[in-house]
């Protein structure tokens, strides 16, 4: 199964001409492509599939998304650790 997962952009910078972004999920950054999300800025929840940022995100949207994930029990079984300690930042509880 492939998901978007939301995460928190934490620096951007230009690589080529393609705006990319350094984005924390949970404490697992990865660099995120901005090309389709070009006016995000640094603290923006954005919605990333395969290292594309597709979408901006509010805060409690990401955060609702991350409680879902892990009580659907997809965080672990599709990510790992990473992935459930976004949740558990974002104030989820594990059941």
């Amino acid at each position: 199964m492939c998901l978007a997962v939301p995460g928190r952009i934490l620096a951007i910078t230009e690589v080529d001409g393609v705006p990319m972004a350094d984005v924390d999920f949970g404490g697992v950054r990865k660099s995120v492509c901005l090309q389709y999300v070009p006016d995000a800025v640094t603290g923006e929840y954005v919605v990333v599939h395969v290292g594309f940022a597709i979408q901006l995100l509010d805060e409690e949207s990401a955060v609702e998304t991350l409680a879902n994930f892990e009580r659907m029990g997809i965080l672990e079984e599709e990510f790992g650790d990473g992935f459930t300690r976004a949740a558990e930042q974002a104030g989820v509880e594990r059941k």
